[in-house]
């Protein structure tokens, strides 16, 4: 059979959420074109109700998650990355049709949201040592602080770096332990919906990340104020959406990252967008009578 006979075959792009790929409940689709209008495809037009049920599949595998030992994470976080690695070729093409770069600029892209994916998996069970640790107190006690998730995370994936920036705003949620509701690119989504397949594949468990595609503002909006969200990464809203989302993400005391100019996702991003998302609990333990000496335990 010659391929001039061949049917092409379209690839259907689904959403993920509790680690599975359902289209959008509302049945919608929107055109997804590059960036000199030339149709890509259709991609899920998420609705509020597909919102709702991305936050309750990540607060099911909030527990799990959180509890799972750092090490174990970034085992996880690895895998994932090597499969990003195995896709390589899929994403340069799909990051060069969103961005309207060439080849090898989407290369270089790719390459760094792999990298970046590998540096935060390598992260995990080295950011309590630099945020946490023993404080010193005036009596006989052990006084220990230790960062802990804050829990169910929504996070407006950024508008223009399909890629290198979804990456660079999810991998240092899940890294310490919160779970994510990630809205993607609304006019690139389909990196982030592609990401999907891989941590389906991967050893990440079902709903610890969860990716929406659709309009920004219809699918934030719900997230913002619903009361089992704990936490607004708003990367991806603009500045008349940022303040909006955050009016309605102060009813339940959300914590918000507020959006940042960002010149250059490659450059070197810090601990800020993990501390951004841990809260601290401090343990108070009595270290004994004191003795003869002038301590004991």
């Amino acid at each position: 059979m010659s391929d001039q006979n061949r049917l092409s075959v379209f690839k259907t792009y689904k959403l993920y959420v509790g680690g599975k790929f359902p289209r959008s409940e509302s049945g919608r689709v929107y055109e997804v074109t590059d960036s000199k209008g030339k149709w890509l495809a259709n991609a899920p037009l998420s609705s509020r109700k597909d919102a709702r049920d991305a936050v309750v599949a990540a607060r099911k595998a909030f527990g799990g998650w959180s509890g799972a030992t750092a090490y174990n994470r970034g085992q996880i976080l690895y895998r994932v990355a090597e499969m990003l690695e195995g896709r390589r070729d899929q994403y340069v093409a799909e990051v060069a049709d969103a961005e309207g770069l060439s080849k090898s600029r989407a290369g270089l892209q790719v390459d760094a949201a792999i990298d970046r994916w590998v540096w935060y998996a390598g992260w995990t069970d080295k950011i309590a040592q630099v945020v946490g640790g023993g404080n010193p107190v005036a009596g006989p006690f052990f006084n220990l602080s230790s960062p802990e998730p804050t829990g169910v995370v929504a996070v407006l994936a950024p508008q223009e770096s399909s890629f290198l920036g979804l990456v660079s705003v999810v991998a240092p949620v899940v890294a310490t332990g919160n779970t994510a509701v990630v809205v993607a690119s609304e006019k690139a989504p389909l990196p982030a919906l592609s990401l999907g397949e891989v941590l389906a594949t991967s050893d990440l468990p079902g709903g610890v990340v969860n990716v929406l595609s659709g309009r920004t503002a219809e699918i934030a909006a719900p997230l913002a104020a619903h009361q089992d969200v704990n936490a607004i990464d708003l990367a991806g809203a603009d500045e008349a959406l940022a303040k909006e989302l955050e009016i309605a993400a102060a009813d339940n005391l959300k914590r918000v990252l507020r959006p940042q100019p960002v010149d250059n996702w490659s450059a070197d991003p810090g601990t800020d967008r993990m501390t951004a998302f841990l809260e601290t609990k401090t343990v108070w333990h009595p270290t004994g009578s004191l003795g003869a000496s002038g301590s004991a335990y």
